[in-house]
């Protein structure tokens, strides 16, 4: 499985009842195109985000992004580096 990096970006700030609902759409999903959504980072004026996920390729990502309407910006496949 790869690490797959989603870039957001919003007109207005991005609230808690976006995110709820973009969440609840993407729920039903994540299984059907097997993706694991790990976490998300959202700016502090909330306009931006960044969301990682695990799946086989970017185009499930994708795919995801799509069926569950979900606006995206960018969708590439990351390698994980962390301190020794």
């Amino acid at each position: 499985m790869s690490r797959i990096i989603v870039e957001r970006s919003f007109d207005a700030p991005f609230t808690q009842d976006d995110f709820d609902a973009v969440s609840q759409r993407m729920g039903g999903c994540l299984d059907l195109y097997r993706v694991r959504w790990i976490r998300s980072y959202v700016s502090a004026d909330r306009r931006r985000m960044v969301c990682e996920y695990e799946a086989a390729d970017a185009q499930s990502v994708r795919d995801l992004q799509h069926a569950a309407g979900a606006s995206f910006e960018r969708v590439w496949a990351a390698e994980v580096v962390e301190p020794d």
